[in-house]
Order: C-alpha cells, then structure tokens, then sequence
C-alpha cells in the first residue's frame, strides 16, 4: 500500500472563505485540485479529508450543511474518477478543547484506525495548524500558498516557527512533490 494523503479542504481543494464557506454553492474548487486529487488516486495513494468546521460549533452552519458540502465535493471528484474520499471533520468550537481539533491529532488517528492505514504519508493544508497536525502524526508537511498558505506562511517565519517540509503553491505542485520518485541512495 502507498502512503496516505490527508488533504486539507478550504484553501488546498476549494477557495477560502473569511466568512466560511457555509453552503453547496459557495464551495467553489481551486483550479487544477479535482483533476490533482484523481492523479493521486491513481497512483494508489489512499486519500483522507481532515477539515475544522468550527463554523458548526460557533452557529453560523450546521452539520447538514457541511454534509451537503461535501456531497458536491465527493460528486466532483466522482466525476474526476475518483471512488468516495472518506471526510473527516471537526465541528467543535475552538474553545472546547476536543482532541479532533487541528493541530490535535484525533482525526488522523481515527482514520489509520478505521481504515487500517499505514504510518507515515503526507499532509497537505494552507495553515500552521495543518502543519503543526502533520509534524504530531508523523507525515512529511507540504503548505500550499493558495487559501491562507502565504499568510500563514509570513507568520511561521516571523514567529520563527517551525518551516514546513515543502512549500508550494498549489495542490497542483503539491502532488508533484508527492509523486516525485524517491531519491536513490
């Protein structure tokens, strides 16, 4: 089995949203993401979903909302060749202290559990957070600069935060990253 890939959603498969992306019609795909996730899946990697819906938690959505969300995501990429992706998120407000919430580490954990998967892989996302999820379950980081990746990206170095694996600028060359050939020793 190839290694995973955990994508983030808002900012690495669809634009970003300072007010949320809080219905069907306003999850609108990154140029380029549908047809790099169907590439992935190709090449046999298995794919995971990890998204905070805080929005949930805070009252501006409902989980039926984000459930809707997703179908159309799921439906683009059907269309793209690419079997149901299992999604995983977390709809808790950032307060609340659950251990789904990234950078915690509890939707990743769930999803080698439940579907079996091994060690190590790759994490995708365009915040910090992802990053800092990525480094606590073991996977190589790549911080795309679509979404809030490049913001975010000003942060890591002022603060002197710890840099990312890679960074790129799109799930597009992301997927490059992911399927370049290992070096040889």
């Amino acid at each position: 089995m190839k290694l995973p890939v955990f994508l983030d959603r808002d900012g690495v498969i669809n634009t970003n949203r300072a007010d949320y992306v809080k219905t069907p019609s306003e999850w609108i795909p990154i140029p380029g993401a549908i047809s790099a996730i169907a590439e992935l899946h190709r090449a046999g990697h298995p794919l995971v979903i990890v998204t905070n819906q805080s929005g949930i938690g805070r009252g501006y959505y409902t989980a039926e909302a984000v459930d809707l969300i997703h179908e159309v995501m799921l439906c683009a990429l059907g269309a793209a060749g690419v079997p149901p992706v299992p999604v995983m998120y977390c709809p808790h407000h950032p307060g609340e202290g659950c251990t789904c919430r990234k950078p915690e580490t509890g939707m990743i954990d769930r999803a080698k559990l439940d579907l079996n998967l091994p060690e190590g892989g790759w994490l995708v996302g365009d915040a910090d957070s992802d990053m800092e999820l990525g480094r606590r379950s073991g996977l190589e980081t790549i911080l795309v600069l679509s979404g809030r990746g490049a913001d975010q990206l000003e942060i890591i170095k002022a603060e002197n935060r710890v840099m990312p694996d890679h960074v790129t600028d799109s799930l597009v060359s992301a997927i490059e990253i992911i399927l370049a050939p290992a070096p040889t020793p």
